[in-house]
């Protein structure tokens, strides 16, 4: 059984900076698509960022402010976040995907990719 695990979402305020953990198991993530998504309350699931033998690809509303990294090690990939803004509050799901099926804008979870963490929160409040 696969299995997604987000951590690391909290409160913060506008300005400062999360780190986003995702950690697996029953599946290789340096054999994967990974990636991670957000939905915001009343919004539609978007696509954050997608990484994929260590090639990371952005939105336009989050480029230069997050980056996204991977750890083979230690199955787990993260989302660093920076210079936070209210409208990045969500709930933030990491995904993985055999063939790097990543929606941009859909539902979370969706049938298109294999597999889902359960989210973690980020608010960005003052």
């Amino acid at each position: 059984e696969v299995q997604l695990v987000e951590s690391g979402g909290d409160s913060v305020q506008p300005g400062g900076s999360l780190t986003l953990s995702c950690t697996g198991s029953g599946l290789s993530f340096a054999d994967s698509h990974m990636a991670w998504y957000r939905q915001a309350p009343g919004k539609e699931c978007e696509l954050v960022s997608t990484i994929n033998s260590g090639s990371g690809t952005y939105s336009d509303s989050v480029k230069g402010r997050f980056t996204i990294s991977q750890d083979d090690a230690k199955n787990a990939v993260y989302l660093q976040m920076n210079s936070l803004k209210p409208q990045n509050t969500a709930v933030y799901y990491c995904a993985a995907d055999v063939d790097g099926s990543f929606p941009g804008r859909t539902s979370c979870p969706n049938d298109e990719t294999n597999y889902w963490g359960q989210g973690t929160q980020v608010t960005v409040s003052s």
